[in-house]
């Protein structure tokens, strides 16, 4: 889902009220009367505790809060309230970052049908940690910990976060790039979960990032990285700069399409090239 508006606050709650897959823009004269009926927990930073006591004094909608005294909204919050009455009314300073350096890299896809068999998963976490692997080459990254993460089918309360979502995590003894060794946790957390009801949404990500570097290698064998494996990665990498990113993949992967939009250019990731003319 796509949120557009003239402040970062707006065009994020704009996102989430459009899910899924759609798009949604509140133009600048606009921002206010899309506000104003929103419940108070839809401002960014209000969680249960300040919603309980915003209610107690009576602040239900994001419009009850941008008409408030801020001396009121003080009292209840201390010196947030002030900030929040501004947020309310549409006056959020903050700037969007976009070339922030990366703390994490993901991959994750919502099953076009619920997923029960462990094979499809397994394949999918695979194709997931391939491509995660290939961004965390190409920008010369390794990760210390991978990330599992995953959305039951099964509704359990109303709204876009309906749907309850597990998230799993691992911290290994040495930072990879490796896209097999990524998949591979990645199963192990994954036989922590039960199984018992279907799968929307399968995700594989990795983060506590470190410039490659800054590795250290391993004294002992079996330890850290393996260089026939960064060979075989690297010729690999090679082959999907030339010829495309689907001109190879292991025989295991799964057909998984990626979360996103279909034009969006992720971090660390090339875009395909032309194909070339016939002589």
């Amino acid at each position: 889902s796509v949120g557009i508006a003239p402040i970062k606050m707006v065009a994020k709650i704009a996102s989430a009220h459009c899910k899924p897959d759609g798009l949604l823009e509140v133009p600048p004269g606009g921002v206010r009367t899309f506000l104003e009926p929103l419940e108070v927990r839809r401002i960014w930073g209000v969680g249960p505790v300040a919603e309980r006591r915003l209610h107690e004094r009576g602040f239900r909608t994001v419009g009850d809060l941008a008409r408030a005294d801020p001396e009121a909204l003080r009292r209840v919050l201390g010196d947030w309230g002030s900030a929040l009455a501004r947020l309310a009314r549409g006056e959020d300073l903050r700037e969007v970052e976009p070339y922030r350096d990366a703390v994490s890299y993901s991959e994750e896809n919502t099953f076009g049908e619920d997923v029960t068999e462990r094979a499809l998963l397994d394949a999918t976490i695979l194709t997931h940690a391939e491509s995660v692997a290939r961004r965390l080459r190409r920008d010369e990254i390794h990760a210390r910990t991978v990330v599992l993460k995953l959305r039951w089918a099964r509704r359990r309360s109303a709204g876009p976060r309906g749907y309850p979502l597990i998230t799993r995590r691992v911290t290994l003894r040495h930072a990879t790039d490796d896209g097999d060794e990524i998949a591979r946790e990645a199963r192990a957390l994954l036989d922590q979960v039960p199984l018992d009801q279907a799968v929307r949404l399968l995700g594989v990500g990795v983060t506590n990032l470190v410039p490659a570097q800054e590795e250290q290698l391993g004294l002992f064998r079996g330890h850290g990285r393996h260089p026939r494996r960064a060979d075989l990665n690297r010729a690999l990498d090679n082959i999907r700069d030339r010829f495309g990113s689907q001109a190879v993949a292991r025989g295991a992967q799964g057909d998984a399409e990626r979360a996103g939009l279909s034009l969006q250019i992720k971090r660390g990731e090339a875009e395909d090239p032309e194909p070339e003319a016939d002589a």
